[in-house]
């Protein structure tokens, strides 16, 4: 079990690197802003636990960076996941790759939704794209670098 959250945590690692790329990929090529969703997310969760992120500057300072840190959190807390699960269930990559950019997109948009801060119903074909499309290349990587781990792992020596 041990093992299996290892590699399923450094493979999310992996993955939530790759979604970073591909969105940032994204907004040059498209020359589009970053998504200001997590930051609110932080703002409004930091608000009704009654925690003050400080004033002006520092305030966005620490938004910005809690954001990035929750979404490193989510991404490799989704690959620790699959590897609890992965080591006792089996199924194709391109199956697992599907499932973990699924459950990385709802682990990140759940929490804002709850919030009120997004609605995916709104979101139109480029929104959807902009956010299915780094989320499928998390999965992809998560779940090819899950097996290359666990391959070499259980290869006699």
């Amino acid at each position: 079990m041990k093992g299996g959250l290892l590699a399923g945590a450094l493979a999310g690692a992996a993955g939530t690197t790759t979604l970073n790329a591909v969105t940032y990929a994204d907004m040059v090529m498209r020359g589009r802003p970053s998504s200001q969703v997590p930051e609110q997310t932080v703002e409004t969760i930091a608000g009704r636990a009654g925690m003050s992120l400080g004033e002006d500057e520092t305030a966005a300072n620490r938004r910005q960076g809690l954001a990035a840190l929750l979404g490193i959190g989510v991404g490799v807390g989704v690959g620790a996941a699959y590897g609890l699960i992965g080591s006792r269930v089996r199924t194709g990559r391109a199956t697992a790759a599907l499932g973990l950019g699924i459950a990385a997109s709802v682990a990140g948009e759940a929490p804002a939704t709850a919030l009120g801060l997004t609605d995916p119903r709104t979101w139109g074909t480029a929104g959807w794209l902009s956010d299915l499309v780094p989320h499928l290349a998390y999965g992809i990587v998560t779940a090819t670098t899950y097996d290359r781990l666990t391959r070499c792992a259980s290869r006699p020596r």
